[in-house]
């Protein structure tokens, strides 16, 4: 389960930690533009994350969600529903084109290259990206985290060891940082909204392709843990260095340029990484989203979305995070509260659901595995577990049954092929006993190998 969790953290941190995070931007402008009563307001934002993270992704297990209204529908009443719905559509799209107007921005400040460059080269990696199923959109966005973790701690930790700062000419010099924002906790509020509203689309869908719903839960629960950790480095980091990267379009490359130039040159394709992990999640969800009456239009749907988006990216990266960020930030504080309230009110019963899953994953597992013995009674079990789930029963057996086959395919030492069920597995029927001259009873059996 910890692995399955572990590779959900890293889909999750990938779709949260967009370029406004790893370039810093989103950092300078909610946070260290109020001094320390920001980096207070970096500690409250970590918390509303953790407890988020886990309620989006355990309401997309538990519901097993290929889109949000999956679970928005069932959680809100019908106006809410829409209005979160709507809103949803808009951030996707929003925060779509902004990643294109972060690539264009990192490249140019790095190699001074024209914005459209690094815009297009984005535009071309995403709908490449966006061809592919689910399972690989998201292992491609997890596969990247890690290394922007890596480098934004790296710089972050060295950035704090190696300062000696003067806090109150900071607070000074934090005040010429440019905002919309009117206050730190208005502004921490504003930037966890943003943040639900950027990763609730495609944080459902990761959610909804596990059916282990504790799995689920613990990567919402490790995500958020690492996402407390990388924003505190990352807002004190920048606090301390606010005189020198204060006015940049980039300022956590800005920061690594300080270190070493060889850095900041590696560190611009790990930003860049990190808003293509963005873009994607974004462009993905949204296309998921506008066909959901009618998938095989998609690639269609996608690929214009797209090309809208990045016609709209070229107002500026700095600007759009300014202006269009806060706007979807209040919208998030609306989308926070209803998810908080639905997965407090319902954690009973996604424990209850959680515990089903585990145990009809076991026996489905046992009937599988070739090495193993499936009776009856066992048969009668799983398919008790399969009618009490919420998941209607043949979804519940295809998600299970597609878990269990690719591990099973993977092992080295299993002999397994999903098209050919195992022929040494067998049900166990029990008869009447027989009663023996000493007063006690043999319990008969016969082995009967399942129907193929």
């Amino acid at each position: 389960m910890f692995k399955r969790a572990l590779a959900i953290s890293m889909a999750f941190i990938g779709l949260i930690v967009g370029a406004g995070f790893a370039s810093g931007q989103e950092a300078l402008q909610y946070f260290v533009a109020f001094g320390t009563w920001g980096i207070v307001g970096a500690v409250v934002a970590s918390a509303l994350m953790i407890v988020t993270g886990v309620a989006i992704l355990q309401l997309g297990s538990y519901f097993q969600a290929s889109e949000h209204t999956a679970v928005l529908s069932r959680i809100s009443g019908p106006v809410t529903s829409k209005i979160l719905d709507f809103s949803t559509i808009a951030t996707l799209f929003c925060i779509g084109f902004v990643m294109f107007a972060g690539g264009g921005s990192n490249l140019q400040q790095q190699f001074g290259w024209p914005a459209w460059i690094g815009a297009t080269i984005m535009l071309v990696l995403v709908m490449l990206t966006g061809m592919l199923d689910v399972n690989k959109v998201s292992a491609i966005i997890g596969a990247i985290t890690p290394f922007v973790i890596v480098f934004i701690v790296c710089t972050t930790i060295w950035t704090i060891v190696t300062s000696n700062p003067d806090w109150s000419s900071l607070n000074v010099a934090s005040e010429s940082v440019v905002t919309t924002l009117p206050n730190w906790w208005l502004s921490a509020l504003n930037y966890i909204g943003l943040a639900i509203m950027t990763a609730v689309s495609m944080a459902i869908v990761i959610g909804g392709n596990n059916l282990d719903t504790r799995a689920a839960g613990l990567g919402g629960l490790i995500g958020g843990l690492f996402f407390l950790l990388m924003l505190m480095l990352l807002v004190v980091s920048l606090f301390i260095a606010v005189e020198t990267v204060g006015g940049e379009d980039m300022p956590v490359l800005a920061l690594i340029n300080e270190i070493h130039p060889t850095l900041g040159f590696i560190m611009t394709f790990v930003v860049f990484g990190m808003i293509f992990n963005t873009a994607i999640g974004m462009f993905y969800a949204l296309g998921k989203r506008l066909t959901r009456g009618n998938p095989s239009k998609f690639r269609v749907v996608f690929l214009a979305a797209c090309l809208i988006g990045f016609g709209l990216s070229f107002f500026g990266f700095r600007d759009l995070v300014s202006y269009v960020y806060p706007v979807l930030g209040y919208l998030g504080i609306l989308m926070m509260i209803v998810i908080s309230i639905a997965w407090f009110r319902g954690r009973e019963k996604f424990s209850t659901e959680g515990k089903r899953r585990v145990r009809a994953r076991k026996l489905l597992a046992r009937k599988l595995d070739p090495r193993k013995r499936f009776t009856k009674k066992n048969q009668r079990e799983l398919a008790r577990l399969t009618d009490e789930s919420n998941v209607p029963d043949e979804k519940f057996r295809e998600s299970l049954i597609d878990e269990i086959a690719s591990e099973l395919e993977s092992d080295p030492d299993v002999d397994y092929d999903r098209n050919d069920p195992p022929s040494n597995v067998v049900y166990v029927q029990h008869t009447k006993p027989t009663a023996n001259t000493d007063g006690s009873e043999t319990t008969n059996h016969t082995e009967v190998p399942p129907a193929k």
